[in-house]
């Protein structure tokens, strides 16, 4: 779905009468990279079964599941796909297939979510680092702080971490000290099994720096796992944790927060209307 019939659904939702959205819990996807993703989501039953592209500005909403739900969403970079969905990605790469049936291959930034009566979720990068990644909570009760990155961490990876794409040489993603080195003291395994013992290392640290607020190592929770109550998520690709994002909810538009004191529902609906202003003149 593009931009433009992303907001057109979001107006004919407004416009309509009751229906089984008014209770939903919702998850909007954004792309605001430069770049083509794919996002997936495991477990993708309810979600274009695991796996679609998301074109540079484009957005896409899902319902979770009744009851709750457990899983992760990830973006793959670099992909090319059959007409029957077979193929691969340069990063977050599923088992070669469209529609992924499991988690996508390190490096990849997570976003990670248990969505139940309290939700606990958090964006990860103890696996690597493919895409800048932001999770903002809307229509929620408690803490619901915005985690994840506010930089690109492939320009300034170290060398020992970089994954360069075939050909070109451009650093494509960052993988974790633990997936490079395999030790204990960088895995928080064994010996270094317990909070107590795994501390940050000067790795996890320079992950932690580009983004404050996402898991940089094992135990790296108190700056990095949020939870909130009975709210609606909104998951971006490349943009700030700092930025207003807004999503449908209940046959109303809102947004993550206000900016400069106003009223943040008409801000994004005059940005909406400019938008659409702006996407049926390049139509013309």
């Amino acid at each position: 779905m593009n931009l433009l019939s992303f907001l057109l659904l979001v107006l004919l939702m407004l416009s309509s009468g009751p229906e089984k959205y008014e209770c939903a819990r919702v998850l909007t996807l954004i792309n605001f990279c430069k770049e083509t993703i794919w996002p997936g989501i495991f477990p993708g039953g309810s979600f274009n079964d695991g796996g679609f592209e998301l074109k540079s500005g484009q957005a896409i909403l899902f319902k979770t599941p009744e009851g709750g739900w457990t899983g992760r969403v990830w973006g793959r970079t670099g992909c090319k796909f059959d007409r029957n969905g077979i193929g691969s990605c340069q990063t977050g790469d599923c088992g070669n297939t469209l529609k992924c049936g499991g988690s996508g291959k390190t490096p990849v930034s997570l976003a990670e979510f248990n969505l139940a009566a309290k939700d606990f979720y958090d964006v990860s990068l103890v696996d690597g680092f493919n895409l800048p990644l932001a999770i903002a909570p809307v229509n929620g009760k408690g803490n619901c702080s915005i985690a994840g990155c506010d930089s690109d961490l492939r320009q300034d990876c170290p060398s020992e971490l970089s994954v360069k794409a075939n050909g070109t040489g451009k650093v494509i993603a960052c993988r974790s000290a633990c997936d490079v080195f395999d030790t204990d003291q960088y895995c928080c395994r064994g010996s270094y099994g317990t909070p107590d013992v795994c501390h940050a290392t000067s790795y996890s640290k320079k992950f932690k720096a580009a983004c404050p607020t996402s898991y940089s190592y094992a135990y790296d929770d108190p700056s990095s796992l949020f939870t909130c109550f009975g709210a609606d998520y909104i998951i971006t690709f490349c943009s700030s944790r700092n930025q207003t994002v807004c999503t449908f909810h209940d046959h109303k538009l809102v947004c993550n927060k206000k900016a400069n004191g106003s009223n943040p529902l008409r801000l994004c609906w005059s940005a909406m209307f400019a938008l659409l202003l702006m996407n049926s003149w390049f139509m013309l």
